[in-house]
């Protein structure tokens, strides 16, 4: 009988390790300089800058896309259609682009790269 009951104790073990498998949500955080060199290199990606407007407004990597951290939530953004393409994403110092970039990743975005913060860029900037 223990026999059995150390059987089937390992195959409830067995399915519940197998069966409830976490789908993959996560983002590649990488550093400035790899930022500007996959800007220089890839075609077809978005700079997605998620300070608030006013930051945004003041100073911002030239053809950012602001999509503020706070208003990203649970909800489809219309201006990011694609899921799968590359989307490199900064803010201040980096809490927020780190914020928003899991985010990114549970809403199912597969190509997404953090790499901290404007106030570590060396490269051209706008204002609006």
């Amino acid at each position: 009988m223990k026999k059995y009951i150390m059987i089937l104790v390992s195959i409830i073990m067995i399915m519940g390790l197998t069966g409830c498998e976490k789908k993959d949500m996560s983002y590649t955080q990488i550093s400035m300089e790899e930022a500007v060199a996959m800007m220089a290199t890839e075609e077809n990606y978005i700079i997605l800058d998620v300070r608030t407007t006013e930051e945004f407004a003041e100073k911002h990597i030239p053809n950012a896309v602001n999509i503020p951290n706070e208003t990203i939530g649970s909800e489809e953004l219309a201006e990011l259609p694609d899921k799968n393409q590359l989307i490199l994403v900064y803010c201040r110092s980096g809490n927020r682009s780190k914020q928003a970039s899991e985010k990114l990743a549970a809403l199912g975005y597969t190509n997404i790269y953090e790499f901290g913060g404007i106030n570590n860029w060396t490269g051209e900037l706008e204002n609006e």
